[in-house]
């Protein structure tokens, strides 16, 4: 299994920390973000990655190889112009060309308990293009799921925005971790700047099946701002979550 590390974000609120850093290189417990993204990903029995960099992306390559790529495969994806998620994935198709299992895609700026290899299983088991690790916890934002846990749509604020018709909508918090189909890559019809939200809802919207993963039991933490730093701090000095 194969995964992507997307990391080439402004990290623009976690300033001032990334005026001179890209926001992977920021530290939580003395570990940069990076650090502990990609050796969750080894443990995991991940070896082969592929990084996308833009901000201070010259810090990112001399970073990985002091440290030897913490033992695992390395490629890197240089952006000139960000292409946010979905653009950033499809600039890196190549890197999963001619593969049938799925890979994971995992957002530097989260750590989590998830399991990747539960995850998979039921992905699997599904058979869907992808399959998105979720919570049921308030945010800003929310993505629709059905009875069957299919994606149907978002919610943003007060507007809900439906791709596929359904009697029960759930809204659940989207936890920046995916396990996603080889397959998915050819049938992205969006090109240059895109979120890959806006993939997924498209595909759904086509009729094929994009599903969740409830990840409700295990611990997870977006850490896109200083006190998320803070707090992730003291959540490891306590044990809710090792690294």
């Amino acid at each position: 299994m194969k995964a992507m590390v997307l990391a080439a974000g402004l990290g623009t609120r976690l300033r001032p920390l990334t005026n001179d850093r890209p926001k992977a290189l920021v530290e939580v417990a003395g570990r940069t973000l990076l650090e502990i993204t990609l050796t969750r990903l080894r443990t995991f029995g991940i070896r082969d990655v592929i990084v996308n960099v833009h901000h201070f992306a010259d810090l990112m390559v001399e970073y990985l190889a002091a440290h030897n790529n913490f033992g695992m495969n390395v490629a890197i994806s240089r952006e000139e112009v960000l292409l946010d998620t979905g653009g950033g994935l499809k600039k890196a198709a190549w890197f999963f060309k001619d593969d049938e299992e799925p890979f994971l895609l995992h957002n530097v700026d989260v750590i989590s308990s998830i399991d990747f290899i539960e995850m998979t299983e039921a992905h699997t088991r599904s058979r869907a293009l992808a399959t998105l690790a979720v919570q049921q916890r308030e945010s800003s934002r929310y993505l629709l799921f059905d009875g069957e846990q299919r994606l149907v749509g978002r919610r943003i604020g007060d507007k809900d925005e439906i791709a596929r018709e359904s009697n029960q909508k759930q809204p659940l918090a989207f936890c920046g971790i995916h396990v996603i189909s080889p397959l998915l890559l050819a049938m992205m019809r969006e090109e240059g700047i895109f979120s890959i939200i806006e993939s997924y809802l498209d595909l759904a919207e086509r009729g094929e099946t994009i599903c969740s993963f409830r990840a409700d039991g295990y611990y997870w933490r977006d850490l896109g701002k200083i006190d998320e730093i803070a707090e992730a701090t003291n959540d490891l000095s306590q044990n809710k979550m090792t690294i």
